[in-house]
């Protein structure tokens, strides 16, 4: 190769000198290094080189002033080449002869010539332009005997390889236009730069000298790449295959459509679509309103493209419409005593409850039509309100649908979005129609009480529409934009308290309260419901595992003391659980649950008894909570007399504190009436406190308990084992409060058989059940004054 047969221009510098490695050449000891990270070169290459021109500019143009020209090019395990250091290069490369060098937009493109492998001895300058102290390394003799199969080897497999990536043929023309395929050397080191092998098996290659452990390092490279390559053409042959299927597929049914259409089998996508609306419709009573807003977006599907945005709104808008009852009811089942026996199938107590919703059945009844009602189910958690909906809806035969409105903040979930909107999507009662397919379900909204409000809207105020049967027949939907009749629908709210939920939504529901099971009442379902059902779900039957009333007892009492049945249902299920694990592990059956074994399936109780606080100043009071009634126990102590005074602690909200403050200026001023000395207020410091003081306590009736902490305080009297309600007046009337029934219980379950109410309540504790005023001894009072003669003995 000589000069002339390179041509130059104005971006290109052509580097006199010999082109071609001579026999016998001597090379320089002293060279420059160019490190590369990307992979070794091997003696025999004709590389192209592109690189930083900024950065290795001075390294090319010393190699270009030089005599020889040799450029030795060596991998470095750093991640680039211009982050390289001496530290970093490995210890055997390839010194390359340069024949051009080419600069253009700051990069320099040099094609060099792999010549020799060389070894470092002592790098001289240690940045670049690297220069270091080398040895070379010549070709070993190629006369073994071993070496010519290994070199069969190596050939056999590229070709292989070669049908497999036409890149190899095209390496292969130009291995063989420089050497014969009987030099194993090169042979070898072009067989190892045509893999893919990583920088550091081709450098294990390239600083393998000897040859015949070069050329099996080398085989075994190939075979891997062959392995590698055929997996390869596998997977392009499977996805080949699979594209042309479908590309053949698609044509044919193209084929087909065109066929069909022409002999009017078959209809386009937008007259199926029509057609398809048009076969529900048939079966729908439409308004006049919604029937002329049907034929108008028909009439614009028919003439829209299927590709345009506005068709898939069309559509789906059609869709929706054609999804929804109109003018389809399931026949109620008028039956009173089928609901009876439903409601009792399905629930145990509860009988004021089941009779309240008997009463609102029977009206319908006798009426024809169950509808224009909307009944609030309020309670504790746990009580069974979700369950008794459900069977409402058995009782008389309708479609059944629940969801939460918990948490609910923006209007759009009630009412639909706007159809300009992307995603728009109708409101909840929509879906719930659509869901249910007929006009008449019962529709549950669950924690009613915990609907919430923001600057998307009010969501409570939404639902005044759907729930007021004045205004829901005509309930307007933003999506639909049309109205669509809810009168018919059964409504059926939950909630766990009434002070949440706004008034005017309160006032369009009928109220059905909840209050929560006894101690007897919760043990005879755990028997017939919560154990059973339990076994079942884990597999067992009934005489696997023997769990008799005491046990049941003790589970009620020590871990499930609340209002509802959830948490004993929970602890059943926990205990069965434990139990089957006994089981598979080989225990006997029946399975014995014993009160004394009772801790290693459930631990410790999770509700200790109730302390029985006495002495002068403790009272008992009852409030309700969420959870359902509690007892209260407040205590008042005299402090010191250094100062007269009044103190309240025990997370005590507003309502609270003024309870407390008009208890004690009541009993103040009418201490010399209750028998008390004057001079006790005038000096004592008294501080009054109810425990728990952690827990949060408001509400309007601990007024007269407050009260007769003070008075028993102030004679150093203690009171009897009564716990009493009720809210104060500075005149001393005794107002009425509310929960009397969650109140009686929680009496009774802290074993008080005694207790002072308000007058005005009376009707309330005769709504109690008789078994849960059995044995209960109850005084009324109108004013303080019937208060005092019942609190001493």
């Amino acid at each position: 190769m000589s000069e002339e047969e390179y041509t130059q221009d104005e971006n290109v510098e052509v580097i006199s000198g010999n082109t071609l490695a001579r026999p016998n050449e001597v090379l320089p000891g002293l060279i420059h290094l160019l490190p590369v990270s990307a992979r070794p070169f091997f003696p025999g290459q004709a590389v192209p080189l592109l690189m930083e021109q900024e950065h290795w500019d001075a390294t090319m143009e010393e190699v270009a002033n030089s005599t020889h020209m040799l450029l030795g090019v060596v991998l470095s395990s750093s991640e680039s080449a211009e982050s390289a250091t001496p530290q970093s290069f490995k210890q055997i490369g390839t010194v390359c002869r340069v024949h051009r060098i080419q600069r253009s937009e700051g990069r320099l493109q040099v094609l060099v010539e792999c010549l020799q492998r060389f070894r470092i001895k002592k790098v001289i300058r240690g940045e670049a332009p690297f220069t270091a102290s080398v040895e070379y390394l010549p070709e070993p003799a190629s006369d073994s005997k071993e070496i010519k199969p290994y070199a069969v080897a190596i050939i056999n497999t590229i070709k292989e390889l070669l049908p497999l990536n036409p890149l190899y043929a095209e390496e292969l023309r130009m291995f063989l236009d420089r050497f014969g395929p009987d030099d194993p050397s090169h042979l070898t080191d072009f067989a190892a730069s045509l893999t893919t092998s990583d920088k550091f098996q081709l450098q294990g290659v390239l600083e393998t000298v000897e040859l015949l452990p070069r050329m099996e390092k080398v085989l075994e490279l190939l075979h891997r790449e062959l392995e590698v390559v055929k997996a390869q053409a596998s997977i392009r042959k499977t996805v080949e295959e699979r594209m042309e299927k479908q590309q053949r597929d698609f044509l044919l049914r193209e084929q087909l459509k065109a066929i069909q259409q022409e002999l009017g089998i078959e209809k386009d996508d937008r007259t199926a679509e029509l057609d398809k609306f048009k076969e529900r419709l048939e079966k729908l009573t439409l308004s006049e309103q919604a029937q002329a807003r049907v034929d108008e977006e028909m009439g614009k599907l028919a003439v829209l493209e299927p590709g345009s945005p506005e068709y898939s709104v069309t559509r789906n808008y059609l869709d929706w419409i054609t999804l929804l009852p109109w003018g389809i009811d399931s026949e109620d089942k008028l039956d009173l005593q089928f609901a009876r026996k439903t409601l009792d199938k399905d629930h145990y107590g509860l009988e004021d409850v089941k009779e309240r919703i008997l009463e609102f059945l029977a009206l319908g009844i006798m009426k024809g039509q169950i509808a224009g009602s909307i009944i609030l189910l309020v309670g504790p958690p746990g009580v069974g309100k979700t369950s008794i909906g459900h069977s409402i809806a058995e009782a008389l035969g309708r479609k059944f649908y629940r969801f939460s409105v918990g948490g609910i903040r923006d209007e759009a979930e009630i009412k639909g979005h706007r159809r300009t909107y992307i995603g728009a999507m109708p409101g909840k009662f929509i879906q719930a129609m659509k869901d249910a397919g007929t006009e008449n379900p019962v529709i549950m909204l669950d924690e009613i009480d915990k609907i919430g409000a923001s600057y998307h809207g009010d969501p409570a105020s939404a639902l005044l529409e759907v729930l007021d049967p004045e205004q829901n027949s005509d309930f307007l939907d933003h999506y639909l934009d049309l109205r669509f009749d809810l009168s018919k629908v059964l409504f059926i709210c939950t909630a766990n308290q009434l002070d949440t939920i706004p008034r005017p939504l309160l006032d369009r529901m009928e109220t059905i309260s909840l209050s929560g099971y006894i101690a007897s009442e919760k043990l005879q379902i755990a028997r017939k419901y919560l154990v059973p059902r339990q076994l079942d779900r884990a597999g067992l039957k009934r005489r696997d595992i023997k769990l008799n009333s005491p046990v049941l007892r003790a589970i009620i009492e020590g871990y499930a003391r609340d209002a509802g049945v959830r948490r004993l249902e929970k602890q059943i299920g926990k205990i069965v659980r434990k139990a089957v694990v006994k089981i598979l592990e080989g225990a006997k059956k029946p399975i014995d649950i014993t009160l004394d074994n009772l801790k290693d399936y459930l631990g410790g109780p999770l509700f200790k008894d109730e302390r029985n606080l006495s002495g002068a100043g403790v009272v008992t009071g009852l409030a309700w909570t969420a959870m359902g009634g509690a007892t209260l126990n407040i205590e008042a102590v005299a402090t010191h007399e250094f100062n007269r005074g009044f103190k309240l602690t025990g997370q005590l909200g507003d309502v609270m504190r003024e309870s407390a403050e008009i208890a004690y200026g009541y009993i103040v001023s009418h201490a010399e009436e209750f028998k008390v000395d004057q001079s006790f207020f005038q000096k004592a410091f008294i501080h009054l406190h109810v425990p728990a003081g952690a827990t949060p306590k408001d509400g309007p009736s601990a007024g007269i308990t407050m009260a007769s902490a003070l008075l028993s305080l102030a004679r150093n009297k203690p009171v009897r084992n009564i716990a009493m309600t009720g809210e104060l007046t500075l005149t001393g009337q005794v107002f009425p409060v509310g929960g009397i029934r969650e109140k009686v219980i929680a009496a009774r379950r802290a074993g008080i058989r005694e207790l002072i109410l308000p007058e005005d309540n009376r009707s309330d504790y005769e709504e109690v059940p008789d078994h849960i005023q059995k044995g209960l001894k109850v005084h009324f009072a109108s004013v303080y004054e019937d208060v005092v003669p019942l609190l001493f003995r």
